[in-house]
């Protein structure tokens, strides 16, 4: 446990003589989901940025739509059962679950505005300049128009089941994010029936993007929308009737799992059972074509429940994350980032030993500047070590084909103690975990399913290797998941150790998760949910206190989001001491800096680019002796109370240093890809120093490439 100091000399500066302010006044507080779309707004600002490569910006305008879909499936879902509930309790920020959701349909619906404006107004247009078109059917030539009749009988007709509504065919049952027309058409039908309105639902197995062949083709790279094929041959599924409109639709449903955890005996069946109705939750929103009448656009919401506020009219395809297809299928790589090799420390490359490489000292890696594959190699050895007795691991997401799966799966048949402690209820990927856990187990491997009412979200590996006559153990602690393709995509940062102490940390949090007993205090490892917000909120009042005695203070912290309400006036008390504060926080942000008597020494900033910011890293002057830490946990009540988190220091002063310089100081001074949080709520981009510009991750890699 870390203590302030003791001695008493007198507390100065200018805390003491300010007013104390109320520091739960919810005006202090950004609200989590406006903050969280205003995280979409800088996401989006990619897509308009010419100097994002092209076909980036187009990637960035999918993510943006996508972050979109997983925010109404999770938490405008969450908020309109409070609703329903009638909890009208506020939140920190002082909105009751009705007035933020009012606040969010305002900004989702001008959100989606902007997105199809991007993609209409700026993206395509650009595009098609570099012949890479998007074909709509007014531009069809003949011979592209017969090509995609064929297509259309041959691949797509035979999978189409219209179905006419009446009253022995009801509206039928829509999967959630499903592609959907609503046809309306004229005449009796050969049984006599006119009721007017049909659904054609489009299955999922049949590809939303489709690449026109070079015989019929007038660019390298032309593509046609499967809801545009679809639309443009309607009228033959509905032979002697006469079609009079037809629009796209798809509804967006609470996709959030829910387990009544103490009541099931078995978490992993519970979980399987619910999986299937994921995909017909309440509707939470409904997206429609621009152009569809009122009546209809009424006759769908009431199908689906929904009211006018959970209407989107969209001038382009409802699920415009489809459009991520032409990234993948245009063979245009000056349009894209530029490749890259992430880096292997020397020792790694030229060891011929990992556990010999580790026991030489602790490693650290920044990825994806420097590569997963060390990580993969430390279970990869273990597998195969004769040494290696015992392998015990934390898997959250490891991704379908997963190399670390195969090192485990490997391990087991080799006769290794394999303990996997597989997080079932990682949203979104709970089939694939479910699969995991279920080949590990016929392997031979022990597996936990996490713990009643906490996620596990530490990432922790422990080898146990028979070194002569004693056993040593080797971890990996890390801040990101074990999965390799994400590792090339998301910042994050691995520690290997053979520390002692650290090592019996771990070992005995393995114990905690998978057996029984009491929470002990760990030695060097800070855990949650038991004490990592305590420990952290000692760390800051440490650095307040040092700060009223005159005394320099900083905190510089990067992290996913901030949102405990604790720690914000943590924060706020320690700003007001005169502690230096520096935040880079890539998503959601309930902290206001720059409030006059509050928080005016804190500033925070947000750094979006091309690798997904992920790493938690919190740094503390503490007196010179400079403690820094890597961790799992952001700073969110869920993270804090209802997880099972780890927080690790690095002890090696030359590799913390480094740590410093790579995650903080270089973001710090990032005035390209830097968004700086205002009093507001709102963000700005960073203003440009004078002279060369900076951008992190683009040095990071050059520094690495070196």
């Amino acid at each position: 446990m870390i203590h302030p100091r003791s001695d008493q000399e007198p507390e100065i500066g200018f805390a003491a003589r300010a007013p104390e302010p109320d520091l739960r006044d919810p005006a202090l507080y950004v609200n989590r989901e406006l903050s969280l779309l205003e995280f979409n707004r800088r996401v989006l600002e990619q897509a308009k940025d010419p100097a994002t490569p092209l076909l980036e910006r187009l990637r960035f305008l999918t993510i943006c739509s996508t972050n979109l879909d997983e925010f109404f499936e999770i938490r405008v879902s969450g908020l309109k059962q409070q609703v329903a509930f009638d909890v009208a309790s506020p939140g920190p920020d002082g909105l009751t679950p009705i007035e933020t959701l009012q606040r969010v349909s305002v900004e989702a619906h001008a959100l989606v505005d902007e997105q199809y404006r991007v993609l209409n107004e700026v993206l395509l247009p650009a595009l098609e300049a570099q012949q890479i078109r998007l074909l709509k059917r007014a531009v069809w030539t003949p011979r592209q128009a017969r090509w995609i009749r064929r297509y259309f009988n041959q691949e797509v007709l035979p999978l189409l089941t219209p179905m006419g509504l009446d009253p022995s065919h009801p509206f039928p049952r829509i999967l959630n994010k499903s592609l959907h027309f609503v046809v309306q058409v004229e005449g009796e039908d050969a049984f006599g029936r006119d009721s007017g309105v049909a659904v054609v639902g489009v299955p999922r197995a049949l590809p939303r993007l489709i690449a026109l062949p070079e015989a019929v083709a007038d660019g390298p790279n032309d593509f046609v929308l499967l809801s545009s094929i679809v639309h443009a041959h309607v009228d033959e599924l509905f032979p002697g009737m006469n079609v009079t409109s037809c629009h796209q639709f798809r509804v967006t449903r609470n996709s959030d799992l829910w387990v009544e955890e103490e009541e099931v005996d078995d978490l992993l069946r519970a979980i399987k059972g619910e999986l299937s109705a994921r995909n017909f939750g309440d509707a939470v929103r409904l997206e429609v074509a621009s152009d569809i009448g009122d009546e209809m656009a009424r006759f769908l919401l009431e199908k689906f429940e929904l009211g006018p506020a959970d209407l989107y009219r969209v001038n382009g395809p409802v699920n415009m994350h489809r459009l991520a297809a032409i990234w993948e299928l245009a063979a245009r790589p000056e349009l894209k980032y530029p490749p890259f090799v992430p880096a292997v420390p020397k020792r790694l490359s030229q060891a011929t030993d990992v556990f010999d490489a580790i026991r030489r000292g602790d490693l650290l890696l920044h990825h994806p500047f420097e590569s997963f594959t060390p990580v993969l190699d430390l279970a990869r050895a273990a597998a195969t070590d004769p040494n290696v007795v015992a392998i015990k691991q934390t898997l959250y997401r490891t991704g379908s084909d997963s190399p670390m799966a195969d090192a485990l799966l490997q391990a087991a048949k080799n006769g290794k103690e394999v303990t996997a402690v597989i997080e079932l209820r990682a949203r979104f990927d709970e089939a694939a975990n479910i699969d995991l856990a279920t080949r590990l187990q016929e392997a031979g491997a022990k597996v936990v399913y996490g713990i009643v009412a906490h996620k596990i979200h530490a990432k922790m590996m422990l080898v146990v290797r028979r070194e002569g006559r004693r056993l040593r153990s080797y971890v990996h602690l890390g801040t990101g998941n074990y999965h390799a393709k994400t590792a090339r995509a998301y910042t994050d940062v691995s520690l290997f150790t053979c520390d002692r102490e650290l090592c019996q940390d771990v070992h005995d949090l393995f114990q905690q998760m998978t057996g029984l007993g009491r929470v002990t205090r760990l030695r060097k490892l800070k855990q949650a949910p038991f004490h990592l917000q305590h420990d952290l909120l000692e760390l800051i009042a440490f650095e307040a206190s040092e700060a009223r005695r005159g005394r320099p203070a900083r905190i510089a912290a990067k992290m996913n989001a901030l949102v405990d309400p604790t720690v914000i006036q943590a924060l706020y008390a320690a700003s007001r001491a005169g502690v230096e504060i520096d935040l880079l926080v890539r998503g959601i942000c309930c902290l206001r800096p720059g409030v006059p008597g509050v928080s005016e020494t804190i500033r925070v900033r947000s750094i979006v680019g091309r690798f997904l910011e992920h790493a938690r890293v919190f740094h503390f002057h503490h007196a010179g002796q400079d403690l820094t830490f890597g961790s799992s946990a952001d700073w969110m009540q869920r993270n804090f109370y209802s997880r099972v988190e780890t927080c690790f220091p690095i002890l090696d002063e030359r590799l913390a240093a480094r740590l410093r310089d790579e995650t903080l100081e270089t973001y710090l001074e990032d005035d390209t890809q830097a968004w700086v949080l205002e009093a507001s709520g709102k963000y700005a981009r960073a203003k440009p120093h004078a002279g060369l510009r900076r951008c992190a991750q683009v040095d990071l890699l050059a520094r690495f490439s070196a």
